[in-house]
């Protein structure tokens, strides 16, 4: 489903995150080593959710454990002692230990030999061949090896990891892994396990900002390689997706891959077709970094992919998008708003689909209002997390490309400001655009963090006023985050509504810093402060 930023009549989406909390310290090491072991004969006990086969074993890489002793125990799989690469898991029990399933991608049980035809010397020659290897390497030797089950993709298969060393082309030290079937002799896949190639964005919004970008041959491009699922941004060359991919999602033009002849991205101005994918680039990467740094999550799906940009997408368009697989951005109509790729609307693109791929809030009636606020929430989190001093944190949404006022077309201390905003709840909200019943959480939200009445912060004046005349005192963003990311993923549901939303983040606040804390008081202020009871 598409989720638009929303502006003027347009929508804005949320999303969230699994997120869970860490035990206290405290006889951790012990009781981590019993909860794991207590899960891996829970696993045995559901051959089922095991994908049980002959000769499969776990071992327990990391533990956490919830306050009300909730765990989730991660485990790698071997097959006859192979270890298998995509076949790790992670086992949820609740606190008296009742099975609560797992989390994996595997999806069936293996059935292959664990024996190779192909003798691991032939793999080492293959591995080293240099007609087959995807970037030139000198001095390269054979430093390791091991048989493995790759279940990464596709169909599993036999394997052998060869690691070879040497000197990439620029002189940078290699270490490539090469994964060869072990019973054809193919080549698979090679990872590359060093990579510094390190880049500059010259963005039209946060100035210039690093970046990682990918070599191919004699250019660059503008991708992570490596890390953060590999991400990339596209230049749509101002077309727009066609009918039948609005309609069915088929058929959808990926855009061109922005490239540069050297490692630097733009010039910071609309010149540059690069510097519009520059911010957006950089976009992608801050949210990413946000969600790992705060709540341990590895991008928007949880599992490590990624997902992509694309810029300069049609004539005029004053917008931008989540499709469930990408984040689109319009160039505006260059008179009241330019490109829409700023931090907090990268950030709020992105929040869409941790949103679609956790709570699942429906898009219409109050939870289509919660979700928009998800997206405006976490956006603005992303936005004070990178802490780019030419596009500091505020409240603000959309404010760096509002070419005329330079104030964004939402506010959270008072949302009514764009003139449709809700403020307060009231039982029209239901019925009203999601993108003004967000104003009731994007309230909330402002006034658990930085409390009611007058404040000015980074250089923006506010003065968030209640619905019932009460004062708020605020807990700061960290703590109003923490509890509106647990609530999204721990106890909202698709048809969650704002009443609902009061328990969901009530029941985060307990879980997160205790029942009846001056958080959890705060959580219930501040919804009282916008009329949810």
């Amino acid at each position: 489903m598409r989720r638009t930023l929303g502006l003027a009549t347009a929508a804005v989406l949320a999303a969230g995150t699994l997120g869970v909390q860490a035990a206290d310290a405290s006889g951790q090491t012990a009781r981590t080593a019993n909860t794991g072991v207590s899960a891996i004969t829970a696993l045995q006990q559901h051959p089922g959710a095991a994908r049980a086969t002959d000769g499969q074993a776990f071992r327990v890489t990391d533990t956490i454990i919830d306050k009300d002793g909730t765990s989730h125990v991660r485990m790698s799989r071997t097959i006859d002692g192979v270890a298998v690469l995509g076949g790790d898991l992670v086992v949820h029990r609740g606190p008296q230990a009742g099975w609560r399933g797992v989390s994996q991608t595997l999806a069936a049980p293996l059935d292959l030999s664990t024996t190779p035809v192909v003798t691991v010397a032939a793999a080492k020659a293959k591995a080293l061949a240099p007609a087959a290897a995807t970037r030139t390497i000198t001095g390269a030797t054979a430093t390791g090896s091991r048989l493995v089950i790759d279940a990464t993709s596709g169909t599993p298969r036999l394997a052998w990891e060869v690691i070879t060393g040497g000197v990439q082309k620029d002189g940078t030290p290699s270490r490539l892994a090469s994964y060869v079937d072990a019973r054809t002799g193919a080549v698979i896949r090679r990872e590359q396990q060093i990579e510094t190639i390190d880049g500059s964005g010259q963005t039209l919004y946060s100035g210039t900002v690093p970046l990682s970008v990918t070599q191919s041959g004699s250019t660059y491009q503008l991708k992570n390689q490596g890390i953060r699922g590999n991400t990339y941004t596209t230049d749509m060359n101002n077309k727009s997706d066609s009918y039948l991919c609005q309609v069915l999602g088929s058929g959808c033009s990926a855009g061109t891959l922005i490239t540069s002849t050297t490692t630097t991205f733009g010039n910071g101005s609309n010149t540059n077709r690069a510097t519009a994918g520059a911010d957006a680039q950089y976009g992608s990467n801050e949210t990413w970094d946000f969600y790992k740094a705060t709540f341990n999550r590895d991008g928007i799906f949880g599992n490590g992919s990624g997902s992509y940009n694309r810029v300069h997408y049609g004539s005029g368009y004053v917008n931008a998008f989540w499709d469930g697989t990408k984040m689109t951005y319009g160039d505006g109509d260059g008179t009241n708003y330019g490109p829409l790729v700023s931090l907090d609307v990268a950030g709020h693109e992105m929040s869409h689909g941790v949103t679609e791929n956790t709570a699942g809030l429906d898009y219409s009636g109050e939870s289509g209002g919660l979700n928009e606020a998800t997206s405006d929430i976490f956006g603005t989190m992303v936005e004070f997390y990178a802490a780019n001093a030419n596009d500091p944190g505020d409240y603000l949404i959309g404010e760096e490309f509002d070419l005329k006022n330079h104030v964004g077309f939402r506010r959270m201390d008072k949302p009514s400001s764009d003139g449709a905003s809700y403020d307060c709840w009231s039982a029209l909200a239901g019925q009203d655009d999601v993108h003004y019943s967000s104003g009731i959480g994007n309230h909330f939200f402002y006034l658990l963090s930085e409390g009611s009445g007058a404040k000015t912060l980074n250089g923006v004046a506010y003065n968030s006023p209640t619905c019932n005349g009460s004062t708020v005192t605020g807990i700061g963003r960290a703590a109003a985050g923490n509890i509106w990311y647990r609530a999204l993923t721990v106890y909202m549901t698709s048809s969650t509504n704002y009443s609902g939303a009061r328990t969901a983040t009530m029941n985060a606040a307990r879980d997160l810093y205790g029942a009846g804390s001056a958080q959890q008081n705060a959580v219930a202020a501040a919804w009282s402060a916008v009329n949810v009871s």
